[in-house]
Formats: C-alpha cells, structure tokens, sequence
C-alpha cells in the first residue's frame, strides 16, 4: 500500500509539578490549553479538545502517523513551559511533572471524551487529580508504583 494512513486517538494527561496550582488564573488556564491545542496541530496531531483545572491537563487529540506519543508529551510540555513563564513573574517557577498518562480512546467514546475534558473543574470539586488518575491507571490495566507515579 503506498498511502499511510492511521486513526489513532489518543488521551494524554500530566500535572503540573507537585501539582502546584499554577494554572489558578482562568485567563491563563484557557490560554495553556489553547496553546496546547495550536502546539498539537503543529505537530500533526489534530487536537480534539484540551481542558483541565488549575494543576493538570487532559489532551484529546489524533496521533499524527511520524511521531511518537512520546515525543509528543515532550514537546508539549517544553514549548508550553517557555510560553507560559512569558505570561508573567508569578508564573516563573512554573514545571510540569515528568511523568504523564497516555490512554487509547476508541471512536466511539471520542464524544464522551470530550464532554469529560469540557467538564473537569466540575469534576475535581468531586474528586483529586490523584484519585481520577488511579481510575484511568486501573480502567486502563496498568500497574504503577505510588512513590514513582507523583513528582
């Protein structure tokens, strides 16, 4: 076959470090996830929706063909970093955590996906950032070790 050709969605989810409240300013929280949306796209991973409150994101986006799920995360994360510590002196200390989630998504939840990212403040006056990423880790049958899983 002489076309590649692939449909790979994926959710990917990372906290800030320690789970600071960096993003605690709605302004600047709408711009992040905005950035990380036009940063995906630049990537060739076609963003379908990111959100999350002010110490994490969820990103729901296409897997483009010539990139790894990895260095997606890392060029994200990088980029994002520079940006945000631009948007002022209180932003300077800003880091993500090393580590990040990375989940399938089938195409039939892609919708309910999107409605779970559009809804996650309203979700985390519920539940913890911790407590939601067991869920996804146990959902998705993946092991993790407590004191590796948290920086």
């Amino acid at each position: 076959m002489p076309q590649s050709l692939a449909q790979i969605y994926v959710h990917i989810v990372f906290s800030t470090k320690y789970r600071e409240p960096f993003l605690l300013e709605r302004t600047v929280r709408e711009e992040m996830h905005k950035y990380l949306g036009g940063a995906c796209n630049q990537l060739d991973c076609p963003v379908l929706c990111v959100g999350g409150p002010e110490d994490h994101v969820h990103i729901l986006c296409r897997l483009g063909r010539t990139i790894a799920v990895s260095d997606l995360v890392k060029e994200l994360k990088r980029e994002s970093s520079k940006w945000v510590k631009t948007k002022g002196v209180s932003l300077n200390d800003f880091h993500w955590q090393n580590g990040y989630g990375a989940f399938s998504a089938s195409p039939s939840h892609v919708e309910i996906l999107r409605i779970y990212i559009a809804n996650q403040e309203e979700h985390h006056k519920k539940k913890s950032f911790q407590d939601e990423f067991r869920r996804l880790l146990k959902k998705y049958g993946l092991e993790w070790d407590e004191r590796y899983v948290w920086d």
